[in-house]
């Protein structure tokens, strides 16, 4: 690895792709790697800093994840953040016991020193707590930088001045000084230089795709959304006639999508793109099922089938490329992934090499959404594709409630499109991070005209999110939702009511299913 970059040890925290991604912010690579990562990895490696993740454990449990204490031999600035921090006073010779009164959420914090870690923030700030143990007896080897009313040592530094710990998050947007701190961190005790940038990454991606490939070739199934319009991109900029794509008509897509990504791919960027209409098959495996997992489970089969067939029409293909993106590899327990529990199944990765028998080719497995989508400026694509909402991989299936019929989902399809149609035209498409309809075929009585009706409701979701780990509901203006809903009842036969999803997440999943 030849640029620097901080290495991020992942003790099971919900916030671990969160201090990535906040680091690469800072225009700093970052990388997450497990508790057990030997140091032999990390030497010679342009290796800038460490930061220890939190975690859901206790450091004096029985098997409680650790670290080699040799990390902080390695003559580079280590991070402790809320579990990190008292694993790292552990091994240096604190004491950690269960605190007094547990800290959760918002907490008034009070600096006495803000030697470099804490530089330019308040001596009285806010910062998001959320521990039940802390450490409660410092030895004289470290030297407390800060203080809450019922946590002594809230940030404090080791003699040497190459540990620091923080008992609180600074990553999550609640500590309003936590872009100030990392920054700190970064640059004032790292010396990192900040010049992490996606230029450089697409020049070295293309270049080691085309090393990776030579003159075989490369097959890439295209699904409408930015991480495989981007792939595809890229991997055409590497290699160019000797990638051919495959999209999918699962008969689970938006109103018109088809059409959007033939147009988009074949008549403008002149790919080899390979279309395979699979629709009824996949509806005839859907029939009757009403669970949420097998659904996916359904679709991602059904899809490897498809591409299958259309794959052996393709000669001589050695490579496939998919737009894995990092908290899928993450998310899905890859060698890099942490100790926080699988999310959701990702369709995209795992299963269809083994069973297609290719060579995978993953040129996004290192970025985030948002870096993705500044690949794909770099690359010329059009700004209503590198901009999309996020689509789930298996389409309106999980967006509609219970059993999926081409009814529903005739029903559903013509509801989201009204309402992209109207953020949109009311601008407030870019705002929102993510817009969706779901169908809820559950019958409520309604008026049309002079006779009752016993009609579906289709419910709006619409949140604002940097991560979308947390998210909080759009407050789109009343008259705009009110737009929204009258076009949907007036226009989309079936549907007589519509409500507004007002949850965030957590507790609530941005989708329904």
């Amino acid at each position: 690895m030849t640029h620097e970059w901080i290495a991020i040890v992942d003790f099971g925290s919900q916030y671990g792709q969160l201090i990535a991604r906040r680091v690469r912010e800072h225009k700093v690579y970052s990388r997450i790697v497990q508790p057990g990562v030997r140091v032999e990895e990390l030497k010679g490696t342009n290796l800038k800093g460490i930061i220890l993740s939190g975690g859901p454990a206790s450091v004096y449990a029985e098997n409680a994840p650790t670290c080699d204490p040799k990390l902080f031999e390695l003559g580079v600035p280590v991070l402790g953040i809320c579990y990190g921090m008292q694993i790292g006073c552990t091994i240096l010779g604190a004491r950690v016991s269960p605190a007094h009164s547990r800290e959760y959420g918002r907490t008034e914090m009070r600096i006495c020193d803000a030697d470099r870690l804490l530089s330019g923030v308040p001596q009285h700030t806010t910062v998001w707590m959320s521990h039940g143990d802390q450490v409660n007896d410092l030895p004289v080897d470290f030297h407390p930088l800060a203080a809450t009313e019922s946590c002594p040592f809230a940030a404090v530094r080791h003699r040497d001045g190459m540990f620091y710990g923080v008992q609180f998050h600074p990553e999550v947007t609640h500590t309003p000084f936590g872009t100030e701190i990392l920054r700190n961190f970064l640059y004032a005790i790292c010396q990192c230089r900040g010049d992490w940038q996606m230029s450089d990454f697409v020049e070295q991606t293309v270049e080691a795709v085309r090393n990776q490939v030579g003159r075989d070739r490369v097959i890439c199934g295209l699904s409408g959304g930015v991480d495989s319009a981007v792939t595809a991109a890229l991997i055409h900029r590497a290699i160019g006639d000797q990638l051919t794509c495959i999209f999918v008509d699962n008969g689970l897509l938006r109103k018109n999508e088809r059409q959007h990504v033939e147009s988009m791919f074949r008549d403008h960027f002149h790919l080899d793109l390979r279309t395979v209409d699979w629709g009824g098959q996949f509806l005839a495996k859907l029939a009757g099922v009403t669970d949420p997992q097998k659904k996916r489970k359904i679709i991602g089969a059904e899809f490897i089938e498809a591409f299958r067939c259309e794959a052996a029409k393709i000669e001589k293909v050695r490579f496939l490329a998919q737009g894995t993106l990092y908290p899928d590899v993450i998310e899905s327990g890859h060698k890099d992934g942490n100790l926080a529990a699988s999310i959701k199944l990702h369709h995209n990765v795992g299963g269809l090499p083994e069973k297609l028998g290719f060579e995978l080719v993953e040129p996004l497995r290192d970025l985030f959404k948002d870096e993705v989508r500044l690949v794909g400026e770099y690359l010329g694509l059009p700004a209503d594709m590198v901009w999309r909402h996020p689509f789930p991989g298996p389409g309106l299936a999980v967006r509609v409630i219970g059993e999926v019929t081409a009814e529903r989902l005739k029903i559903l399809r013509e509801a989201d499109d009204i309402l992209i149609e109207e953020i949109r035209g009311a601008g407030l498409y870019r705002k929102i991070s993510q817009a969706l309809a779901v169908l809820v075929p559950v019958g409520t009585v309604g008026v049309m005209g002079d006779e009752r009706s016993y009609d579906s409701v289709i419910a709006l979701r619409a949140v604002e999110t940097t991560d979308f780990m947390t998210a909080d509901f759009s407050q789109i203006p009343y008259e705009i939702l009110g737009r929204i809903a009258g076009r949907i009842i007036n226009e989309v036969r079936g549907v007589n009511r519509v409500v507004y999803d007002i949850s965030s997440k957590p507790p609530a999943t941005i989708e329904w299913e």
